[in-house]
């Protein structure tokens, strides 16, 4: 049974108590017959007393919680600027916000998300990373990356044309901690490892920048399929010319391939180790046994758990 934020909370608990009673009753008698010297109480609401006294020190997971948040969360409508194929079954997506001032400065730390459906669509929003770097949202748009999952939201959206609407929430999360890799120069090595459209919150990370060229180590490990499904090839030079050196994985590339090849957890565990773990730092985005893989590894290698940066 799905609990509303109007459902009152006493009325559900007992009703939860009121089934306690015929399934007491079963328990004894079944008990009793399979062990005759039981030394269970006779009287027939003990067991159920038992019951309640359970239920008293563990109460149920209360859903009507999350549902009462979701429901309290207001959206904005923001007209579509712009949708272009960025990647194999990937769109870039482009919305309007400068009617919402609100969405304007709630964007604040690359890693921020927020929450889209179609307008009037009633459909289940879908958390997505903000792709632009925060500097875009003060000047009236916010730009995403979208993989087109048919039947999802994420699909729905990209369906889109210029100038449909859609509804956005206020930007969330706390986004990358980048302040725990400061001074820069204490924290010359920061390595970044995104997969798929998990380069979204990453690429705002580089183009709002964190002083990489004051930095002497800073590598992006970015894994697809194929070149076909990487996004923002056409940035690469931009973001190499701050100071991030690109390495390109390809899980399933092709025999004229002559990069990387593989898994981007496998490809950086090649390396020949980290020269000095405590003055290293790691931002992680992206497919979750990846970001697990890498977190071990950066661990084994002597990396601090508060210098490896999540958005999530």
């Amino acid at each position: 049974m799905a609990l509303s934020s109007s459902t009152p909370l006493h009325t559900t608990t007992h009703k939860l108590h009121a089934g306690f009673q015929p399934m007491a009753c079963v328990a004894t008698r079944v008990a009793r017959f399979i062990n005759p010297n039981s030394s269970l109480p006779r009287h027939r609401h003990s067991l159920q007393q038992s019951f309640q006294v359970r239920h008293r020190c563990y109460p149920p997971k209360r859903t009507h919680v999350g549902v009462a948040f979701a429901l309290d969360i207001s959206f904005v409508e923001a007209p579509l600027t712009s949708i272009e194929l960025a990647a194999e079954q990937i769109y870039s997506l482009v919305l309007d916000i400068s009617a919402s001032p609100a969405l304007m400065k709630g964007h604040t730390r690359p890693g921020q998300y927020v929450q889209l459906r179609v307008a009037g669509s009633g459909s289940k929003p879908a958390y997505m990373s903000i792709a632009s770097p925060p500097s875009t949202a003060a000047s009236g748009s916010l730009e995403f990356l979208i993989k087109n999952v048919k039947g999802q939201t994420a699909g729905f959206l990209c369906d889109l044309n210029k100038g449909d609407k859609v509804e956005v929430s206020p930007a969330a999360g706390n986004g990358f901690a980048i302040e725990n890799l400061y001074p820069a120069e204490d924290f010359p090595t920061v390595l970044l490892f995104a997969t798929g459209t998990g380069i979204s919150p990453v690429r705002s990370l580089i183009e709002a920048g964190f002083d990489a060229l004051k930095r002497s180590d800073v590598r992006l490990y970015y894994g697809t399929k194929n070149l076909q499904w990487m996004a923002y090839q056409h940035k690469f030079k931009e973001w190499e010319s701050s100071g991030v050196k690109i390495i390109r994985v390809l899980s399933q590339s092709d025999d004229d391939w002559t990069g990387e090849a593989g898994y981007v957890q496998a490809s950086f565990a090649k390396e020949k180790g980290i020269a000095d773990p405590l003055r290293t730092g790691a931002i992680l985005s992206g497919q979750r046994e990846m970001m697990q893989d890498v977190t071990s590894h950066l661990l084994a290698e002597g990396v601090l758990q508060e210098k490896i940066l999540k958005n999530f």
